[in-house]
Protein backbone atom coordinates (compact mmCIF):
# COMPACT_ATOMS: atom_id res chain seq x y z
CA UNK A 1 0.00 0.00 0.00
CA UNK A 2 2.74 2.39 0.96
CA UNK A 3 4.64 1.47 -2.22
CA UNK A 4 1.58 2.26 -4.37
CA UNK A 5 1.11 5.62 -2.65
CA UNK A 6 4.75 6.51 -3.17
CA UNK A 7 4.54 5.54 -6.84
CA UNK A 8 1.45 7.72 -7.35
CA UNK A 9 3.13 10.70 -5.72
CA UNK A 10 6.19 10.30 -7.93
CA UNK A 11 4.00 9.99 -11.01
CA UNK A 12 2.04 13.12 -10.10
CA UNK A 13 5.27 15.05 -9.45
CA UNK A 14 6.70 13.97 -12.79
CA UNK A 15 3.51 14.97 -14.60
CA UNK A 16 3.48 18.36 -12.87
CA UNK A 17 7.09 18.88 -13.86
CA UNK A 18 6.37 18.12 -17.51
CA UNK A 19 3.39 20.48 -17.52
CA UNK A 20 5.50 23.21 -15.90
CA UNK A 21 8.17 22.82 -18.57
CA UNK A 22 5.59 23.01 -21.34
CA UNK A 23 4.01 26.11 -19.85
CA UNK A 24 7.40 27.72 -19.34
CA UNK A 25 8.27 27.06 -22.97
CA UNK A 26 4.98 28.54 -24.15
CA UNK A 27 5.34 31.59 -21.92
CA UNK A 28 8.90 32.20 -23.08
CA UNK A 29 7.83 32.38 -26.70
CA UNK A 30 4.43 33.97 -26.30
CA UNK A 31 5.35 37.04 -28.32
CA UNK A 32 4.60 37.36 -32.01
CA UNK A 33 6.66 39.16 -34.61
CA UNK A 34 3.47 40.92 -35.79
CA UNK A 35 5.40 42.43 -38.69
CA UNK A 36 3.60 43.66 -41.81
CA UNK A 37 3.48 41.18 -44.68
CA UNK A 38 6.52 41.43 -46.93
CA UNK A 39 5.85 42.94 -50.35
CA UNK A 40 7.08 40.53 -53.02
CA UNK A 41 9.67 41.59 -55.57
CA UNK A 42 12.62 43.91 -55.41
CA UNK A 43 13.20 47.64 -55.46
CA UNK A 44 13.57 49.83 -58.53
CA UNK A 45 16.83 49.74 -60.47
CA UNK A 46 17.77 53.12 -59.05
CA UNK A 47 17.26 52.06 -55.43
CA UNK A 48 19.00 48.72 -55.99
CA UNK A 49 21.96 50.52 -57.56
CA UNK A 50 22.21 52.92 -54.60
CA UNK A 51 22.16 50.00 -52.17
CA UNK A 52 24.83 48.14 -54.14
CA UNK A 53 26.98 51.28 -54.32
CA UNK A 54 26.70 51.71 -50.54
CA UNK A 55 28.06 48.19 -49.98
CA UNK A 56 30.83 48.65 -52.57
CA UNK A 57 31.85 51.95 -50.97
CA UNK A 58 32.02 50.25 -47.57
CA UNK A 59 34.12 47.40 -48.97
CA UNK A 60 36.58 49.92 -50.40
CA UNK A 61 36.81 51.92 -47.18
CA UNK A 62 37.27 48.77 -45.09
CA UNK A 63 39.62 47.18 -47.64
CA UNK A 64 37.32 44.14 -47.64
CA UNK A 65 37.18 41.68 -50.52
CA UNK A 66 33.62 40.60 -49.66
CA UNK A 67 30.42 42.33 -48.65
CA UNK A 68 27.06 40.81 -47.72
CA UNK A 69 23.81 42.68 -47.25
CA UNK A 70 20.07 42.23 -47.05
CA UNK A 71 17.31 44.84 -46.85
CA UNK A 72 13.67 43.95 -46.32
CA UNK A 73 11.04 46.72 -46.49
CA UNK A 74 7.59 45.08 -46.18
CA UNK A 75 5.86 48.05 -47.82
CA UNK A 76 8.08 48.13 -50.90
CA UNK A 77 10.22 45.03 -51.54
CA UNK A 78 13.53 43.43 -50.64
CA UNK A 79 17.13 43.25 -51.83
CA UNK A 80 20.02 40.95 -50.98
CA UNK A 81 23.57 40.89 -52.27
CA UNK A 82 26.87 39.05 -51.94
CA UNK A 83 29.56 41.19 -53.56
CA UNK A 84 33.23 40.58 -54.18
CA UNK A 85 35.49 37.55 -53.78
CA UNK A 86 36.39 35.16 -50.99
CA UNK A 87 39.99 36.41 -50.86
CA UNK A 88 41.90 39.61 -51.56
CA UNK A 89 43.00 39.52 -55.18
CA UNK A 90 41.12 36.28 -55.71
CA UNK A 91 38.59 35.32 -58.37
CA UNK A 92 36.13 33.08 -56.50
CA UNK A 93 32.91 35.05 -55.94
CA UNK A 94 31.17 34.98 -52.59
CA UNK A 95 27.63 33.64 -52.32
CA UNK A 96 24.71 34.79 -50.18
CA UNK A 97 24.65 31.71 -47.94
CA UNK A 98 28.24 32.03 -46.74
CA UNK A 99 28.98 32.12 -43.02
CA UNK A 100 30.97 34.69 -41.04
CA UNK A 101 31.81 35.49 -37.42
CA UNK A 102 29.27 37.98 -36.03
CA UNK A 103 31.27 39.52 -33.18
CA UNK A 104 29.23 41.35 -30.54
CA UNK A 105 25.99 40.53 -32.32
CA UNK A 106 26.40 37.45 -30.11
CA UNK A 107 25.65 39.56 -27.03
CA UNK A 108 21.91 40.11 -27.69
CA UNK A 109 21.62 36.35 -28.17
CA UNK A 110 23.24 35.81 -24.77
CA UNK A 111 20.90 38.32 -23.13
CA UNK A 112 17.91 36.72 -24.87
CA UNK A 113 18.88 33.41 -23.23
CA UNK A 114 19.05 35.22 -19.88
CA UNK A 115 15.55 36.61 -20.36
CA UNK A 116 14.23 33.21 -21.41
CA UNK A 117 15.63 31.71 -18.20
CA UNK A 118 14.01 34.55 -16.25
CA UNK A 119 10.69 33.67 -17.92
CA UNK A 120 11.17 30.07 -16.79
CA UNK A 121 11.92 31.15 -13.21
CA UNK A 122 15.45 29.73 -13.33
CA UNK A 123 17.16 33.04 -12.52
CA UNK A 124 16.17 36.64 -11.77
CA UNK A 125 17.37 39.76 -13.58
CA UNK A 126 18.43 41.35 -10.32
CA UNK A 127 20.36 38.33 -9.08
CA UNK A 128 23.87 39.38 -8.10
CA UNK A 129 26.60 37.87 -10.28
CA UNK A 130 28.16 36.37 -7.17
CA UNK A 131 25.06 34.22 -6.62
CA UNK A 132 25.97 32.22 -9.72
CA UNK A 133 29.75 32.80 -9.82
CA UNK A 134 30.64 32.57 -6.12
CA UNK A 135 34.06 33.74 -5.03
CA UNK A 136 34.57 36.07 -7.98
CA UNK A 137 36.35 39.21 -6.77
CA UNK A 138 35.59 42.73 -8.02
CA UNK A 139 31.92 42.33 -9.00
CA UNK A 140 30.21 43.08 -5.69
CA UNK A 141 26.85 44.77 -6.19
CA UNK A 142 26.68 43.93 -9.92
CA UNK A 143 23.49 42.24 -11.15
CA UNK A 144 22.70 40.21 -14.26
CA UNK A 145 20.49 43.08 -15.46
CA UNK A 146 23.38 45.56 -15.22
CA UNK A 147 25.65 43.20 -17.14
CA UNK A 148 23.25 42.97 -20.08
CA UNK A 149 22.57 46.72 -20.00
CA UNK A 150 26.27 47.61 -19.91
CA UNK A 151 25.77 49.57 -16.70
CA UNK A 152 27.93 47.34 -14.49
CA UNK A 153 30.87 49.76 -14.57
CA UNK A 154 33.25 46.90 -15.42
CA UNK A 155 36.00 47.55 -17.98
CA UNK A 156 36.17 46.07 -21.49
CA UNK A 157 38.65 43.20 -21.87
CA UNK A 158 38.26 43.27 -25.67
CA UNK A 159 39.75 46.76 -25.89
CA UNK A 160 42.64 45.84 -23.61
CA UNK A 161 43.49 42.61 -25.45
CA UNK A 162 42.78 43.75 -29.02
CA UNK A 163 46.40 43.60 -30.20
CA UNK A 164 46.87 40.12 -28.72
CA UNK A 165 43.71 38.88 -30.43
CA UNK A 166 44.91 40.10 -33.85
CA UNK A 167 48.54 39.00 -33.48
CA UNK A 168 47.77 35.61 -31.92
CA UNK A 169 44.24 34.72 -33.06
CA UNK A 170 44.49 30.96 -32.43
CA UNK A 171 45.18 31.21 -28.71
CA UNK A 172 42.42 29.70 -26.56
CA UNK A 173 41.15 31.94 -23.76
CA UNK A 174 39.37 30.62 -20.63
CA UNK A 175 36.29 32.75 -19.80
CA UNK A 176 37.64 33.46 -16.31
CA UNK A 177 40.83 34.94 -17.78
CA UNK A 178 38.84 37.27 -20.05
CA UNK A 179 36.56 38.30 -17.19
CA UNK A 180 39.49 38.87 -14.85
CA UNK A 181 41.23 41.12 -17.37
CA UNK A 182 38.09 43.26 -17.67
CA UNK A 183 37.47 43.39 -13.93
CA UNK A 184 41.08 44.47 -13.32
CA UNK A 185 40.72 47.50 -15.60
CA UNK A 186 39.69 50.95 -14.42
CA UNK A 187 35.94 51.01 -13.93
CA UNK A 188 33.49 53.13 -15.91
CA UNK A 189 31.61 53.86 -12.69
CA UNK A 190 29.61 52.24 -9.92
CA UNK A 191 27.07 49.50 -10.72
CA UNK A 192 23.96 50.98 -12.29
CA UNK A 193 25.47 54.47 -12.54
CA UNK A 194 25.94 54.88 -16.30
CA UNK A 195 26.40 53.13 -19.64
CA UNK A 196 29.82 51.78 -20.59
CA UNK A 197 30.19 49.24 -23.43
CA UNK A 198 32.13 46.20 -22.25
CA UNK A 199 32.46 42.69 -23.65
CA UNK A 200 33.35 41.55 -20.13
CA UNK A 201 29.69 41.90 -19.18
CA UNK A 202 28.46 39.27 -21.65
CA UNK A 203 31.26 36.87 -20.64
CA UNK A 204 30.16 37.19 -16.99
CA UNK A 205 26.56 36.48 -18.03
CA UNK A 206 27.90 33.43 -19.85
CA UNK A 207 29.72 32.18 -16.77
CA UNK A 208 26.70 32.78 -14.53
CA UNK A 209 24.14 31.05 -16.74
CA UNK A 210 26.41 28.13 -17.48
CA UNK A 211 26.61 27.56 -13.73
CA UNK A 212 22.88 28.15 -13.23
CA UNK A 213 21.85 25.62 -15.89
CA UNK A 214 24.79 23.18 -15.91
CA UNK A 215 24.64 23.39 -19.70
CA UNK A 216 27.11 24.55 -22.35
CA UNK A 217 26.51 27.67 -24.40
CA UNK A 218 26.28 25.84 -27.72
CA UNK A 219 23.39 23.94 -26.11
CA UNK A 220 21.77 27.08 -24.64
CA UNK A 221 21.88 29.02 -27.91
CA UNK A 222 20.51 26.04 -29.80
CA UNK A 223 17.61 25.46 -27.39
CA UNK A 224 16.55 29.04 -26.73
CA UNK A 225 17.44 30.88 -29.95
CA UNK A 226 18.65 28.92 -32.98
CA UNK A 227 16.13 26.06 -33.04
CA UNK A 228 13.18 28.33 -32.26
CA UNK A 229 14.01 30.67 -35.15
CA UNK A 230 15.20 28.11 -37.70
CA UNK A 231 18.75 29.47 -37.58
CA UNK A 232 20.22 26.26 -38.95
CA UNK A 233 23.54 27.78 -40.08
CA UNK A 234 24.30 29.47 -36.74
CA UNK A 235 26.55 28.02 -34.07
CA UNK A 236 28.99 28.82 -31.28
CA UNK A 237 32.06 26.77 -32.28
CA UNK A 238 34.14 25.10 -29.61
CA UNK A 239 37.31 26.93 -28.54
CA UNK A 240 39.56 24.54 -30.47
CA UNK A 241 37.61 24.89 -33.73
CA UNK A 242 39.73 27.51 -35.45
CA UNK A 243 38.08 27.60 -38.87
CA UNK A 244 34.71 29.17 -39.66
CA UNK A 245 32.15 26.37 -40.15
CA UNK A 246 30.78 26.15 -43.70
CA UNK A 247 31.77 28.02 -46.89
CA UNK A 248 33.07 31.47 -45.93
CA UNK A 249 35.26 34.32 -47.11
CA UNK A 250 38.72 34.80 -45.65
CA UNK A 251 38.74 37.23 -42.74
CA UNK A 252 41.24 40.10 -42.60
CA UNK A 253 42.44 42.63 -40.03
CA UNK A 254 45.19 45.24 -39.79
CA UNK A 255 47.86 44.84 -37.17
CA UNK A 256 48.63 47.13 -34.23
CA UNK A 257 51.90 48.64 -33.04
CA UNK A 258 53.13 48.73 -29.45
CA UNK A 259 51.04 51.82 -28.71
CA UNK A 260 47.88 50.28 -30.12
CA UNK A 261 47.90 52.32 -33.35
CA UNK A 262 46.67 50.65 -36.54
CA UNK A 263 49.32 49.32 -38.92
CA UNK A 264 47.67 48.89 -42.32
CA UNK A 265 50.36 46.87 -44.06
CA UNK A 266 50.52 43.99 -44.25
CA UNK A 267 46.81 43.21 -43.95
CA UNK A 268 46.58 39.98 -41.96
CA UNK A 269 44.62 36.83 -42.72
CA UNK A 270 43.01 36.02 -39.35
CA UNK A 271 40.50 33.42 -40.56
CA UNK A 272 41.94 30.81 -38.20
CA UNK A 273 40.80 32.09 -34.84
CA UNK A 274 39.65 30.63 -31.54
CA UNK A 275 36.05 31.65 -30.79
CA UNK A 276 37.07 31.68 -27.13
CA UNK A 277 38.29 35.27 -27.46
CA UNK A 278 34.67 36.29 -27.91
CA UNK A 279 32.72 33.40 -26.36
CA UNK A 280 29.30 34.65 -25.17
CA UNK A 281 30.14 38.24 -26.08
CA UNK A 282 31.32 37.72 -29.66
CA UNK A 283 31.88 34.06 -30.60
CA UNK A 284 28.88 33.04 -32.73
CA UNK A 285 29.06 32.27 -36.47
CA UNK A 286 25.99 32.98 -38.64
CA UNK A 287 24.66 34.06 -42.06
CA UNK A 288 22.67 36.98 -43.45
CA UNK A 289 19.41 35.01 -43.53
CA UNK A 290 19.86 33.70 -39.98
CA UNK A 291 20.65 37.20 -38.70
CA UNK A 292 17.51 38.47 -40.40
CA UNK A 293 15.46 35.94 -38.44
CA UNK A 294 17.16 36.86 -35.18
CA UNK A 295 17.04 40.61 -35.82
CA UNK A 296 13.29 40.55 -36.37
CA UNK A 297 12.72 38.38 -33.29
CA UNK A 298 14.95 40.67 -31.23
CA UNK A 299 13.14 43.81 -32.39
CA UNK A 300 9.68 42.43 -31.69
CA UNK A 301 10.50 40.41 -28.57
CA UNK A 302 9.12 37.33 -30.31
CA UNK A 303 10.95 34.86 -28.06
CA UNK A 304 10.04 36.53 -24.77
CA UNK A 305 7.16 37.05 -22.40
CA UNK A 306 5.51 40.47 -22.29
CA UNK A 307 7.33 41.30 -19.05
CA UNK A 308 10.73 40.37 -20.49
CA UNK A 309 10.06 42.25 -23.73
CA UNK A 310 9.48 45.41 -21.70
CA UNK A 311 12.60 44.78 -19.62
CA UNK A 312 14.71 44.27 -22.73
CA UNK A 313 13.80 47.67 -24.18
CA UNK A 314 13.97 49.60 -20.89
CA UNK A 315 16.95 51.52 -22.23
CA UNK A 316 19.56 54.03 -21.09
CA UNK A 317 21.02 56.75 -23.33
CA UNK A 318 24.42 55.82 -24.77
CA UNK A 319 25.09 58.79 -27.02
CA UNK A 320 22.65 61.21 -28.57
CA UNK A 321 19.06 61.19 -27.36
CA UNK A 322 18.02 58.77 -30.12
CA UNK A 323 20.80 56.30 -29.26
CA UNK A 324 19.84 54.07 -26.35
CA UNK A 325 20.78 50.64 -25.01
CA UNK A 326 18.50 48.06 -23.42
CA UNK A 327 19.33 44.52 -22.30
CA UNK A 328 21.74 43.52 -25.04
CA UNK A 329 19.92 45.53 -27.69
CA UNK A 330 20.76 48.90 -29.22
CA UNK A 331 17.96 51.30 -30.08
CA UNK A 332 18.67 53.70 -32.96
CA UNK A 333 15.60 55.85 -33.43
CA UNK A 334 12.89 53.33 -34.40
CA UNK A 335 15.40 50.55 -35.15
CA UNK A 336 16.54 47.87 -32.73
CA UNK A 337 19.55 45.62 -33.11
CA UNK A 338 23.31 45.50 -32.70
CA UNK A 339 26.68 45.61 -34.43
CA UNK A 340 29.81 43.59 -33.92
CA UNK A 341 33.46 43.08 -34.79
CA UNK A 342 35.88 40.23 -34.22
CA UNK A 343 39.24 39.87 -36.01
CA UNK A 344 38.33 39.17 -39.63
CA UNK A 345 34.71 40.27 -39.80
CA UNK A 346 32.26 43.14 -39.20
CA UNK A 347 28.47 42.84 -39.14
CA UNK A 348 25.28 44.55 -38.03
CA UNK A 349 21.58 43.73 -37.85
CA UNK A 350 18.75 46.20 -37.20
CA UNK A 351 14.97 45.96 -37.52
CA UNK A 352 11.95 48.19 -36.94
CA UNK A 353 9.21 46.40 -34.97
CA UNK A 354 6.54 48.69 -36.44
CA UNK A 355 7.19 48.82 -40.20
CA UNK A 356 9.26 45.63 -40.35
CA UNK A 357 12.23 47.30 -42.06
CA UNK A 358 15.19 44.95 -41.53
CA UNK A 359 18.83 45.47 -42.51
CA UNK A 360 21.72 43.00 -42.23
CA UNK A 361 25.31 43.71 -43.36
CA UNK A 362 28.69 41.97 -43.10
CA UNK A 363 32.24 42.63 -44.37
CA UNK A 364 35.35 40.43 -44.22
CA UNK A 365 37.73 43.04 -42.78
CA UNK A 366 37.34 44.07 -39.15
CA UNK A 367 39.79 46.98 -39.17
CA UNK A 368 37.26 49.89 -39.02
CA UNK A 369 35.42 48.42 -36.01
CA UNK A 370 31.82 47.52 -35.21
CA UNK A 371 30.59 51.11 -35.52
CA UNK A 372 31.50 51.03 -39.20
CA UNK A 373 29.08 48.14 -39.82
CA UNK A 374 26.40 50.02 -37.91
CA UNK A 375 26.91 53.07 -40.12
CA UNK A 376 26.58 50.94 -43.25
CA UNK A 377 23.31 49.52 -41.91
CA UNK A 378 22.12 53.06 -41.18
CA UNK A 379 23.01 54.14 -44.72
CA UNK A 380 21.01 51.29 -46.26
CA UNK A 381 18.08 52.01 -43.94
CA UNK A 382 18.16 55.68 -44.93
CA UNK A 383 18.02 54.83 -48.64
CA UNK A 384 15.08 52.45 -48.31
CA UNK A 385 13.14 54.53 -45.78
CA UNK A 386 12.30 56.98 -48.57
CA UNK A 387 10.92 54.36 -50.98
CA UNK A 388 7.14 54.93 -51.38
CA UNK A 389 4.74 52.08 -50.50
CA UNK A 390 3.64 49.75 -53.29
CA UNK A 391 0.11 49.74 -51.89
CA UNK A 392 -1.82 52.65 -50.44
CA UNK A 393 -2.00 52.63 -46.67
CA UNK A 394 0.96 50.30 -46.12
CA UNK A 395 2.96 51.05 -42.97
CA UNK A 396 6.34 52.65 -43.66
CA UNK A 397 9.31 53.37 -41.41
CA UNK A 398 9.14 56.43 -39.20
CA UNK A 399 11.50 59.29 -39.90
CA UNK A 400 15.12 58.32 -39.17
CA UNK A 401 17.21 60.74 -37.08
CA UNK A 402 20.13 60.67 -39.53
CA UNK A 403 20.69 61.27 -43.25
CA UNK A 404 22.47 59.12 -45.80
CA UNK A 405 25.13 61.80 -46.27
CA UNK A 406 25.87 61.83 -42.54
CA UNK A 407 26.57 58.11 -42.64
CA UNK A 408 28.78 58.50 -45.72
CA UNK A 409 30.86 61.18 -44.01
CA UNK A 410 31.11 59.22 -40.75
CA UNK A 411 32.21 56.04 -42.52
CA UNK A 412 34.98 57.87 -44.35
CA UNK A 413 36.31 59.17 -41.00
CA UNK A 414 36.05 55.74 -39.35
CA UNK A 415 38.13 53.86 -41.94
CA UNK A 416 41.87 53.90 -41.11
CA UNK A 417 42.97 51.61 -43.95
CA UNK A 418 40.95 52.16 -47.14
CA UNK A 419 41.86 50.07 -50.18
CA UNK A 420 44.46 51.62 -52.42
CA UNK A 421 43.23 52.71 -55.82
CA UNK A 422 44.66 50.83 -58.78
CA UNK A 423 47.32 52.71 -60.70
Amino acid sequence: MRRDTTFKRLALAATAGIVALILAGCTGASGSTDLPEQQSGGFSKDVSKRLSTAVTDAMTLADASAGFAGVWAPWAGSWTAAQGTTTRGGSKPVTEGMTFRIGQNTTPMTCTVLLRLVDEGRVELDDPVTKWVPGLVGVDGVTLRELCQNTSGIGDYAAALRSQFVLNPTRQWPPLELASDGIAMQRYGNPGEKYGASSTNAVLVGMALQNATSRSWPQLYKQYVFDRLGMNASTLPESAQLTVPGPHPTGYAAGLDGAGATVCEPMRDVSRLSPSQGWTSAGVVSTVSDLKAFGQALATGHLLSEKSRKAQTDAVVNGQSWQRYGLGVQLLGPLRGSSGAIPGYLSAVFADPSSGLTVVVALNNSTPGAGFAQLLAQRLASIVSKVPPAQKGAKTVASLPWSEQQTIDAMAKAAPCPAKKAG
